[in-house]
């Protein structure tokens, strides 16, 4: 992360909560004329306000005033925006990584039903298979990443990875592009607006950072209108804070196991754990076509998402999960929150 700084000092910043942040750039939720009238006179710019049509969420992102450091700007604003909600424009990091190439070994038949799941990452090449729809919310995007390729053909399978939602029809959604600053709660925010209005019930978010009142608040009003996320808890390590966005109230937080069923000992942690699903001792494909060895919460979050969109045929979240629950296993063991699930969905190294 710091490496990350060094390389871009004027895209990214360090905040005062030692976050990765988009650099001289901050966040007003619900910020109206006064607010706005009172931030110019202090030497703040609009860069843009923003209107999520339909989800009821509207925010403003302002430029820092020139010379200004970015805790004093903060307080600054935070003063200025009388109780509305003032924040950083934090940065969000994929939680796993793709490794060399390994030889398939024999994938067991897929199982599932044909389902709509959204990807918030980086992004695929065209042909990819299930890929009905892609979008960027970055600069320079959609660009293809191995991460997000990777995470792709978990749910919809191909050369010779098994699907875990087979006939799935992906909607994806690139919020990294060629911008340093790429991945942050404003662009994941708008990519999950968009799969809200697109009517993707489920979406795989394998990306980790701290919280953020913007992207809480958006990801709350789209499960409101019946899309929830599915996000890895990061490989911080257990005593990490916890991640986000897995421990918004409404997103379903998920860890990863190794072959043995143990839990990944660099899994982080969220506020509140739900499922745990393999995420080492597999392989899924790279941006070149490739099986290669993935490791990390990243690629246990599409299992789950795989399996509760087989249970959402009539958009009812509450009993998709009652009835992943009941095909969960190991429930009550440590670590892995209500369950197991999709522990055979796996494609092994040969």
């Amino acid at each position: 992360m710091h490496d990350l700084v060094r390389r871009h000092p004027d895209r990214i910043a360090i905040d005062p909560d030692g976050n990765a942040v988009r650099a001289n750039e901050l966040i007003v939720i619900d910020a109206d004329e006064v607010v706005h009238n009172a931030a110019a006179a202090r030497g703040f710019v609009v860069i843009e306000r923003v209107r999520l049509d339909g989800l009821d969420v509207d925010y403003s992102r302002f430029a820092t005033p020139r010379g200004m450091g970015l805790p004093r700007a903060l307080k600054l604003l935070r003063k200025l925006a009388d109780g509305r909600e003032v924040s950083t424009d934090p940065l969000y990091f994929p939680s796993g990584s793709v490794g060399p190439a390994a030889a398939v070994g024999t994938p067991m038949a897929p199982y599932g039903t044909n389902s709509l799941i959204g990807i918030i990452d980086g992004g695929v090449p065209v042909g990819t298979p299930g890929l009905v729809r892609q979008q960027g919310f970055a600069s320079g995007a959609p660009r293809t990443s191995d991460h997000a390729v990777a995470i792709a053909s978990l749910l919809a399978g191909g050369g010779g990875v098994r699907a875990s939602a087979p006939g799935a029809q992906l909607h994806v959604a690139d919020v990294y592009g060629t911008d340093p600053g790429g991945g942050n709660a404003a662009a994941i925010g708008r990519a999950l607006a968009w799969m809200a209005r697109e009517r993707v019930p489920v979406v795989v978010v394998s990306l980790a950072g701290p919280p953020n009142p913007l992207l809480g608040r958006i990801v709350a009003a789209a499960r409101r209108l019946g899309t929830v996320v599915v996000a890895a808890v990061g490989n911080d390590g257990p005593a990490a804070k916890p991640a986000y966005p897995a421990s918004f109230p409404e997103a379903i937080a998920v860890t990863g196991i190794d072959a043995r069923g143990r839990v990944l000992v660099e899994a982080g942690r969220a506020v509140r754990l739900d499922y745990a699903a393999p995420g080492a001792d597999l392989l899924a494909l790279a941006a070149d076509g490739r099986a290669r060895r993935v490791r990390g919460t990243s690629f246990a979050a599409p299992f789950v998402a795989a399996r509760l969109a087989a249970h959402l045929s009539d958009g009812d979240i509450a009993g998709a999960l009652k009835a992943l629950d009941s095909e969960a296993h190991g429930r009550g063991k440590r670590g892995l929150g209500r369950g197991v699930v999709c522990a055979d969905c796996a494609t092994r190294p040969r």
